[in-house]
């Protein structure tokens, strides 16, 4: 006849086993938490090498370093409007490694300009952040006829459909529609796959005008190639506080910002998400991020994930209303 387990060892086996589930039950969060991060983090940039969301990048993943010891490596994917970068952030694992610092561009203006995209700006991220907020500045070529946002806006009525403004992004893009249709102007659009690449055909002279971030702007402006016309918010730039916004140049109305914020892939865990949270707003605060928004004559903007969520959803039915007032219809 087998002998019986003692009650006693039954019950320090039940107990070993319950703290050992318990114990596999909480590794995960553990694991994320205290390991997490643990090998190089990857910030995918939707733009080109020196635009505005580049730099912030560049500057943010210092801190990060600065602050985890571990590397971080900013890989730019221009081009298609965001949708390259966004679409390879979407598909990356969502262990925290792969982290999309983009802008307005691709979580709140894309899908009204897009009839399909490759990516679902909600279902396939996961809110980590806002970071920075701006305006955009109205540039002409410094030998232009026009020195002034009323002058430009009376070339323009008079000689409907002969200027064109670039665009690298969304932002740039409806910031001049915005201003063809509160100007009441015909003015041609030329899309580019970023800010510096319309830069550059506007110093040669293929474009006439755009509407630009300050930090790809000034550095032209300030070398005296370029003439600022314009400020696009209705404060004006502390970068360039001799430049009227255009709503006080004449374009009553004129209102068109920017917004900088990081999405992780969806699914990414909870712990980790809170650890980014928690590494990009001390990351915000940073001197090298300091700099950063001085320059480009932005300004910081940290949220918790569940206030970046609700904010987009809140600026993606604005920049819907203002494409569809612009006319413009998805491509």
């Amino acid at each position: 006849m087998p002998t019986l387990p003692h009650p006693a060892h039954l019950a320090r086996l039940a107990r070993r086993t319950l703290l050992a589930s318990i114990a596999l039950a909480l590794a995960p969060s553990a694991f994320a938490q205290g390991a997490y991060p643990n090998k190089p983090i990857t910030l995918l940039v939707p733009f080109a090498a020196g635009s505005a969301t580049d730099q912030l990048a560049r500057a943010l993943g210092q801190s990060i370093t600065d602050q985890t010891k571990q590397p971080v490596v900013v890989e730019n994917k221009g081009g298609a409007s965001g949708m390259i970068a966004a679409q390879a952030a979407a598909k990356a694992a969502p262990d925290g490694y792969t982290v999309l610092i983009t802008t307005n561009t691709t979580h709140a203006a894309n899908e009204h300009l897009y009839k399909k995209l490759s990516y679902d700006p909600v279902k396939d991220f996961a809110p980590l952040g806002g970071l920075g907020k701006g305006g955009q500045v109205l540039v002409v070529p410094a030998n232009a006829p026009y020195k002034s946002v009323g002058e430009l806006v009376a070339f323009a009525k008079a000689n409907p459909g002969k200027l064109s403004f670039g665009s690298g992004s969304s932002s740039s893009r409806i910031a001049g529609e915005m201003l063809k249709q509160l100007a009441g102007v015909d003015i041609l659009h030329v899309p580019y796959k970023s800010n510096p690449l319309a830069i550059t055909d506007l110093l040669g002279g293929q474009i006439n005008l755009m509407i630009t971030d300050v930090s790809t702007g000034v550095p032209q402006i300030k070398a005296g190639k370029l003439r600022a016309l314009g400020y696009s918010t209705p404060k004006r730039s502390t970068q360039l506080p001799d430049v009227p916004t255009i709503a006080e140049a004449g374009v009553k109305g004129y209102d068109m910002g920017y917004w900088f914020a990081a999405y992780a892939p969806a699914h990414t865990p909870a712990p980790v998400v809170a650890r980014l949270n928690q590494l990009l707003t001390t990351a915000v605060g940073s001197a090298a991020a300091k700099s950063f928004f001085e320059m480009s004559g932005s300004e910081p903007w940290t949220t918790t994930p569940q206030e970046l969520a609700q904010f987009q959803a809140a600026e993606t039915q604005k920049w819907g209303q203002v494409i569809k007032a612009a006319g413009i219809t998805p491509e």
